[in-house]
């Protein structure tokens, strides 16, 4: 594969169950991302957008086919090598927050880059001028549970791009915010995604948000359909 590549994929098939049972979610699915590329997956619910992007994440497997992360073959690679890549590659924004309740703000957003072995003190700086790039560096020391939906989801923001990652994956970070707090983290996401020249996979039902991004791909009947 093109080491320029991001994200590979040549045929990729996911089926769950066995016999007649069987259920085949992804069909023959073939994908290409550039570097700081913005791609949607789009589709209606239950049409596999969620299970392929854990799969292009190796969170997942195929049954069948090929999947290329910064020229790695993930459908090669044990959990263990997989983790290795996401550590130091990937950054992850989710639809329900996934801070650790027992942690600050700023402990959150550094916890990455203390799992990676980094500096304690320069990642709690780097984590720091994150929280005060998206406004909350009046909350540094909040817990979770002490910051409104926006402001987890913007720490959850910080916490992702922390590591400096080349690809984001975002799986519905507007799914549980209102309309006007959802469209602020969305600005705050693209200009992040600009100032870190990111390559970002996203999951939305928000056809708004789906038309930022460079490239729409929706999922019909498990294959992988290009919106023109």
């Amino acid at each position: 594969m093109p080491a320029e590549n991001i994200v590979a994929v040549h045929h990729l098939t996911k089926s769950v169950g066995q016999g007649e049972h069987q259920l085949t979610i992804l069909t023959g699915v073939e994908l290409v991302v550039k570097p700081a590329e913005t791609i949607a997956l789009i589709g209606e619910s239950g049409s596999g957008k969620s299970t392929l992007l854990g799969i292009l994440a190796g969170l997942d497997d195929g049954t069948e086919g090929e999947v290329h992360l910064f020229g790695q073959p993930l459908h090669q690679m044990n959990e263990e090598q997989r983790a290795a890549l996401r550590a130091q590659q990937v950054g992850f924004v989710f639809q329900s927050f996934m801070l650790v309740p027992t942690l600050s703000a700023l402990e959150n957003v550094q916890l990455p880059a203390l799992l990676r072995g980094e500096n304690d003190r320069q990642s709690r700086e780097q984590a720091r001028a994150l929280l005060e790039q998206l406004g909350l560096g009046k909350r540094l020391n909040h817990l979770p549970a002490q910051l409104s939906g926006g402001e987890q989801q913007r720490v959850a923001l910080a916490r992702a791009f922390s590591g400096r990652p080349g690809l984001l994956f975002a799986d519905e970070p507007t799914g549980n915010l209102d309309r006007k707090t959802g469209e602020r983290i969305v600005d705050l996401l693209f200009s992040l995604n600009r100032d870190f020249s990111t390559t970002l996979i996203l999951v939305t039902h928000d056809e708004q948000l789906a038309a930022r991004c460079d490239r729409q791909l929706r999922l019909v009947d498990g294959k992988l359909q290009e919106v023109q």
